[in-house]
């Protein structure tokens, strides 16, 4: 990473991008599911989403005096938004419908692993230092233990045979969005960050349209059945999930290190635990808190590894 490009980024910024990242896409687990019950067909839901989502910021650009069209720009949006949006999160949307949601929140946050795996640039570096590798590790374990008593409902009850391919499905889609996130951050755009963004949720909607007519989503649509909470938890989507935390979290990628950005995909799950404890009267085991404290530690033990590595370049600089 260009340490100019690091410089730039003021301290406060950064802590409010990973705020958002961390609170509010742990949110969108709860949110995806009230759009789907609410009546949303999940493709639908991502056509609609990404699309206003997408239109809404490149409009704010445009008005801004931002150029817009820069095709280079425009094919790299491509590539990392279907890879992100399209491939990632319709695969994490399609497998929520089969596999439990404990099994889907843990293949998930195997992300900041492949980060590191898929990262070939940075391997000296990334494998160098044993804190954020073992951080990297104890928060894997400690979602693991989050949501233990969930898995072992899956495999006692003898379904878990069934749900392989899904299970291999998502871990596809895992790898998707570590490489599309890779990709976004090696592959910067020339323009601003909000533009870019903008092409990746267009180029995403785009494609969840004729897939979304592929699985004959429309026929069944009746959009006087969408239920309120359908259209509000839409909303919540479109301008928090979408505007607010994707921009925050592509342009995290491009002034801090992917293997501290990937920890999103850690505090996530603990998020979602949280609001479904005070929004849905959902128990909380003592098992479950041991494993929030053991991912929030993981957490910490990364940022402190990152921030360490850079006082020391400083001082040496």
């Amino acid at each position: 990473m260009p340490k100019s490009l690091q410089k730039s980024a003021s301290p406060l910024w950064v802590i409010i991008a990973f705020a958002t990242v961390y609170i509010v896409w742990g949110s969108t687990y709860f949110f995806i599911r009230m759009a789907v019950q609410g009546g949303l067909p999940p493709f639908i839901l991502g056509a609609i989403r990404f699309t206003i989502a997408g239109l809404l910021l490149i409009t704010w650009s445009a008005l801004k005096g931002e150029k817009v069209f820069v095709w280079n720009d425009i094919k790299h949006a491509a590539v990392s938004g279907i890879l992100l949006l399209f491939v990632a999160n319709g695969i994490v949307i399609w497998s929520e419908q089969t596999l439990p949601s404990a099994m889907v929140a843990i293949l998930v946050s195997s992300a900041p692993i492949w980060f590191v795996l898929l990262d070939k640039p940075n391997w000296a570096i990334n494998l160098k230092h044993r804190a954020t590798i073992a951080g990297l590790f104890i928060g894997f374990a400690g979602v693991i233990l989050l949501f233990s008593e969930q898995i072992e409902k899956v495999f006692s009850s003898g379904s878990s045979h069934s749900q392989l391919p899904w299970m291999l499905l998502l871990l596809f889609g895992t790898v998707a969005w570590s490489a599309g996130s890779l990709y976004s951050k090696h592959k910067p755009a020339t323009g601003s960050a909000s533009v870019n963004t903008a092409w990746q949720m267009l180029w995403a909607g785009f494609v969840y349209i004729p897939v979304s007519f592929l699985h004959n989503e429309y026929s069944g649509l009746n959009v006087h059945s969408i239920k309120t909470s359908g259209w509000v938890a839409l909303i919540y989507l479109i301008i928090f999930g979408s505007i607010a935390a994707f921009s925050a979290y592509v342009w995290l990628l491009q002034v801090r290190p992917a293997t501290q950005v990937s920890t999103y995909a850690y505090v996530n799950p603990v998020i979602a635990v949280i609001l479904g404890v005070v929004f849905a009267g959902e128990s909380i085991s003592f098992t479950q808190i041991a494993g929030l404290f053991v991912i929030l530690g993981s957490v910490l033990l990364i940022n402190l590894a990152k921030y360490r590595k850079e006082k020391l370049a400083l001082a040496s600089s």
